[in-house]
């Protein structure tokens, strides 16, 4: 299928958002009228440079509040109509957006309102246009798909169909089945936005939270689904209303729109595969191809993390992992890199990433995640074509052939084999150390890595999430805001059940730069452990005492809890934080920041619990705060 995105969903010029949205790929764009407004290129100009760019304009948009007027108003919108009509001839495009009438003298009188519109159609005819008429969910009178399909049906017009907007019909609860009833040839345009749930008032959602396909809470794969049952061929077309994307890099925003497409498209081509029959239009209803991405790989757990430091906070990350009972085995053959382990659990000290230029100087950063997969090479290629950069990788001939991409925030994405005859041959680029820096930790129960938290940039928090789900294939949560010393902090777990993989995003809500950024957020690296207060214990007794929480923090447990007084206070000692849900239970425990950025968590479920103890982290934040300022 063809794939448009409206120039609203980008920032820049006119100019900088049809060259970002072919840069990206797409076939055409929406023309958003402030877009062409605000252009200093007259229109003809504007085709020209799309056609250069090998665009299509698909749909000029929007025209407002022409149906269920009045007579002498009737007059004035088809004489503002005619002029929009001769400028769509020199911008080449043939259909025009008219959204349901929102003013509050809008007329309740389909039958005016079907009349109103075959005239428009009747007017649009000379000049070779379409008209699509879309309901917006917040229309004085039609605010519903099904309501302005009858209204189109009754003004019977061929130049006449509807648009269908998904943030319209899934904002409101609406059920989209119905749109298979519709004939494909009516259905003129589709456009698609994702949004969070949310409890507002549906303007302000549509107007600042909308998101790429993927990103948000709609089934827009069922949505989609409909609507090519129906018989529709047209594009799939994003409109997307949102003040992180309309201020970020118009070239990051269309790539990461296009990987939403492609994500859709792959989701609607398995799902009919896997219908069969069932799932064909009926009749004589045309049919579309759909594009297939590679098979998506499997991953089956983390292979590794990797921490860069430079050597003022390495010496504390080192620390820090001896405490918790891991070893500096081995050190790279060709690079500054140690690796240390626990068991199978493994951690790779970097000292010489040149990823360091992005963090602060000193500070220790998790740069690297090394995911096991069946089929490495089947996972790049899966990535590349999901428009992940691949990074190129130094490396000796001798050393293992390792696949690499970035995700949006720069952290580097490894897939390593696993479950195959090759193992873990990436570690035999690693040889014993001439000289062991540390003793091996005291013995500590610890299981594996449970998850790694990953903070992102400001502008990157939806687009990595929807990297990590359709690259590794997790599932992303429902997104949750925290309260942290210095403002809001957004946060949204991904994870595969069936597999120990984990990755836990945030970001701090108004982007209040680095200082605030990673004192709302910092990264860390959580490992699993089979007994909490043992492994507190031997970190302490290790030379590394854990985060300190205040004594209020079990004043407040006792009064919700049924702990005992011992428990509570062999807690209190060793800083262990405690959550509940249902059966559940989640003990954890923190070291102190390690360069400023980054810290280790230890954790323990028990019952069942698969949360992340989020009602705890306002105070951990707040712990950390009262550290830092010592």
């Amino acid at each position: 299928m063809r794939r448009s995105i409206a120039t609203v969903s980008l920032s820049g010029t006119l100019e900088e958002k049809l060259r970002a949205a072919a840069a990206a790929g797409f076939d055409g764009v929406e023309v958003f009228e402030n877009d062409l407004i605000a252009s200093p290129m007259p229109p003809r100009e504007v085709r020209g440079l799309a056609e250069s760019l090998g665009l299509s304009i698909d749909l000029y948009q929007p025209f407002r509040d022409f149906e269920g007027v009045d007579d002498a108003r009737l007059e004035r919108n088809l004489q503002r109509a005619e002029a929009k009509f001769e400028l769509m001839l020199e911008l080449g495009v043939d259909t025009l957006l008219v959204c349901s009438n929102a003013l509050e003298s809008a007329i309740g009188d389909d039958a005016r309102a079907a009349a109103q519109l075959h005239r428009l159609a009747e007017t649009a005819a000379p000049f070779g246009v379409r008209i699509a008429y879309e309901a917006l969910a917040w229309g004085r009178q039609v605010n519903d798909y099904a309501h302005s399909w009858r209204i189109v049906a009754e003004a019977d017009h061929p130049l006449l169909g509807i648009c269908l907007d998904s943030f319209h019909i899934l904002s409101k609860g609406s059920d989209p089945a119905g749109i298979r009833d519709i004939p494909g040839e009516k259905i003129f345009f589709l456009q698609l936005a994702d949004a969070p749930h949310m409890a507002m008032d549906v303007l302000q959602w549509s107007r600042h939270y909308r998101c790429f396909p993927g990103q948000g809470g709609f089934d827009l794969t069922a949505f989609t689904g409909h609507v090519l049952a129906a018989g529709y061929t047209g594009p799939l077309s994003l409109e997307v209303f949102n003040d992180v994307f309309r201020a970020s890099d118009p070239q990051r925003t269309a790539a990461d729109a296009l990987r939403s497409l492609s994500v859709l498209e792959d989701a609607l081509s398995r799902e009919q595969d896997g219908a069969g029959e069932t799932a064909a239009p009926t009749g004589a209803r045309p049919t579309v191809a759909l594009t297939r991405l590679p098979d998506p790989v499997e991953p089956t757990g983390y292979a590794f993390v990797e921490v860069a430091a430079e050597e003022s906070s390495a010496e504390r990350v080192r620390a820090a992992l001896a405490a918790l009972g891991f070893e500096h085995t081995r050190g790279h053959r060709s690079k500054p890199v140690q690796l240390w382990e626990h068991g199978t659990t493994r951690i790779l000290l970097n000292s010489a990433d040149p990823r360091l230029g992005h963090t602060w100087s000193g500070d220790a950063a998790a740069t690297a995640l090394g995911i096991a997969v069946t089929d490495p090479d089947g996972a790049v290629h899966r990535a590349e074509r999901l428009l992940a950069p691949p990074l190129p990788r130094r490396r000796d001939p001798s050393e293992s052939r390792l696949h690499a991409v970035a995700a949006p925030d720069g952290t580097a994405v490894f897939f390593c084999p696993a479950g195959t005859a090759e193992g873990d041959s990436w570690l035999g680029d690693f040889t014993a150390p001439a000289v062991q820096g540390h003793r091996q930790g005291s013995a500590t129960p610890l299981t594996g890595i449970d998850h790694v938290g990953l903070f992102q940039p400001f502008d990157h928090f939806d687009e990595a999430s929807l990297f990590y789900r359709s690259v590794l294939g997790l599932e992303p949560a429902e997104s949750l805001q925290l309260a942290a010393p210095d403002g809001l902090v957004r946060s949204r777990a991904l994870t595969r059940p069936d597999v120990a993989l984990r990755i836990a995003l945030n970001v701090s809500v108004l982007g209040r730069g680095p200082q605030a950024d990673a004192a709302g957020g910092a990264q860390h690296i959580a490992l699993g452990c089979s007994d909490i207060f043992a492994a507190a214990q031997a970190m302490n007794e290790g030379g590394v005492a854990p985060l300190r929480i205040p004594d209020n923090y079990y004043a407040d447990l006792a009064s919700r809890t049924d702990l005992s007084p011992a428990t509570r206070e062999h807690m209190r000692e060793y800083g262990i934080l405690y959550d509940r849900a249902g059966d559940g239970e989640f003990f954890h425990f923190y070291t102190p920041m390690l360069g400023g950025r980054l810290f280790f968590e230890v954790v323990q479920r028990r019952g069942g619990y698969d949360g992340y103890g989020a009602a705890n982290t306002p105070f951990r934040m707040a712990a950390q705060r009262a550290e830092q300022a010592q």
